[in-house]
């Protein structure tokens, strides 16, 4: 006969893991709103099916596990025929065979009961015995972590998040600002009158950006209804309308009118337009991980570091220092506000030697962060120049700090324009007040011819080889042992074509005039110049 521990309910172990977001979630996420009037961005509403699922899980357990048949427990009698289910041998099915009494002079007469499971095993089991540990309740295996909401929202809230927000996305019933979601029934009605104060308002701010909260104070809208509410409503009406941008960080909501936002925050400069190259990434990944942590440019995808920082030192290249901007890569990105929607993100930023503040701009979909133009003027700095950012002590501040020091005049590479209007580079003094990456700096003297060539190269469109091969051409003058280092030829490059460090390595190691000499140094093959030269 079977004497085996009970085992408490508990639902599949893959239950999370295959877990689809079906359209009866949808209703419950919808009533949630209704109920509570309160808009709610998409980690709340998971928390909320989390806790749903896990109700509904527990109560149809016995149903689903029982279906039709009864709880084998030793204390009831039993009929042959009659469909039983066994606990404790993992809720398998049976049906009772046959039944004869049973002896044991320590216990009160009992039956034995002879039972064929589904699976064709044949067990016995003692009925009519009021005193067994197995005539306990069926119970919840409460240890159960994925019955545990703290437990499932850990380990698969951000997967469940995303799974919902894409089915939100599709719902006609539900709308979204901010990230936070609200029926449509609901909303209250703001009409263009109100919409045109909150022109006015914004405009005599001059560039400030300004709360919902502060919107709704000044323009007097009816508030007779749910506050909340009413202020998702006018942020609704405000998105929907094309005079207004929402540019506040996650958790915050600011409005501001786009015809005075900046130019290059609407649009992207056009030192930083990239025309993307076809190339293999295959044979230079290895060096790309080593010169994308030096570089750090926007445009290399690089893979999402485990770790977070609180600051980061970069060094400027000329499109950068030309447009105001910085580089916007997954490293440094965690150290900017973000959004859950507005592409452009308004924030300030904060001298960490002077403490004066003023606004920049994140512009998420181009990955660079503008605002900085008058700053790098005031600073003194050059292609080169090493800035360092850090994290912010409030939120939506970033901390910005130049390397400077006595100015000073050194050697260093600069940029001049031959007779025939291409680049020359020299070894020449040049009065510098910051510090700077050695390999990357490079004093511009004549900006506005350089723009000319910039101009000319990007509207003519030569190659990237030619560009990649002149460049090395002239760097290789000022090395005594003709080696180019690829990080010099990256922001040489850059001065007349924007291009991110992969294409530019991906020609040193395919084209035959350049021979990989190891790490990332570089040379002309004489060899091949010379046969190119017969």
């Amino acid at each position: 006969m079977q004497n085996m521990a009970f085992k408490p309910l508990s639902i599949d172990a893959k239950y999370w893991d295959n877990l689809t977001i079906q359209d009866s979630d949808l209703e419950i996420i919808y009533n949630h709103l209704l109920e509570i009037e309160i808009p709610q961005d998409s980690q709340e509403l998971t928390a909320v099916l989390i806790d749903e699922r896990i109700k509904q899980e527990k109560k149809t357990l016995e149903n689903d596990k029982l279906a039709g048949s009864t709880i084998y427990l030793p204390k009831h009698r039993y009929q042959v025929d009659q469909h039983l289910i066994f606990p404790t041998l993992n809720w398998q099915k049976g049906k009772v065979a046959g039944i004869r009494e049973g002896h044991n002079p320590e216990l009160l007469p009992f039956d034995v009961i002879e039972v064929v499971l589904d699976s064709g095993d044949k067990h016995f089991f003692a009925a009519g015995i009021e005193n067994h540990i197995l005539n306990q309740p069926v119970s919840i295996n409460l240890n159960d972590p994925k019955l545990d909401s703290k437990y499932v929202i850990q380990k698969y809230g951000e997967w469940l998040a995303n799974q919902l927000t894409n089915r939100l996305e599709n719902n006609p019933d539900l709308v979204c600002i901010a990230g936070k979601w609200f029926p449509k029934a609901l909303l209250v009605d703001v009409n263009v009158g109100y919409l045109n104060l909150a022109e006015a308002l914004l405009e005599m701010e001059s560039g400030k950006p300004l709360l919902t909260k502060t919107i709704l104070e000044q323009i007097e809208l009816p508030t007779d209804v749910n506050s909340k509410l009413t202020e998702f409503s006018l942020n609704l009406a405000l998105q929907q309308d094309s005079r207004f941008d929402e540019v506040g960080p996650a958790g915050e909501i600011l409005w501001f009118l786009k015809r005075l936002e900046p130019e290059w925050v609407q649009q992207t400069p056009s030192y930083l337009k990239f025309s993307a190259i076809t190339y293999d990434h295959t044979h230079i990944s290895d060096l790309v991980k080593v010169i994308e942590n030096e570089v750090q440019d926007e445009l290399e995808i690089e893979e999402s570091p485990s770790w977070d920082v609180n600051e980061t030192t970069i060094s400027l290249i000329f499109p950068h220092w030309r447009s105001g901007t910085l580089p916007l890569p997954t490293q440094i990105r965690r150290l900017f506000p973000t959004a859950y929607e507005a592409p452009r993100v308004l924030f300030t930023f904060v001298d960490g030697d002077s403490g004066q503040k003023f606004y920049g701009w994140v512009v998420r979909s181009s990955r660079y962060v503008f605002g900085l133009k008058d700053w790098y003027a005031g600073q003194g700095l050059i292609p080169g120049s090493l800035i360092h950012i850090i994290r912010g002590k409030n939120r939506g501040e970033v901390i910005i700090k130049a390397e400077k020091k006595r100015s000073a005049r050194e050697w260093i590479r600069t940029a001049l324009i031959g007779a025939d209007g291409g680049i020359v580079f020299a070894m020449l003094k040049q009065l510098v007040s910051a510090n700077y990456n050695e390999r990357m700096a490079i004093v511009i003297p004549d900006l506005h011819a350089l723009e000319k060539i910039w101009e000319q190269s990007n509207r003519q469109r030569g190659t990237l080889e030619q560009v990649v091969l002149l460049m090395m051409k002239e760097l290789t003058k000022l090395s005594p042992q003709g080696h180019v280092h690829a990080q010099e030829l990256y922001a040489a490059v850059n001065i007349v074509r924007r291009c991110p460090p992969g294409p530019i390595l991906s020609i040193l190691v395919e084209q035959p005039w350049a021979k990989h000499l190891g790490d990332l140094y570089f040379r002309l093959n004489e060899s091949y110049q010379e046969e190119q030269r017969q």
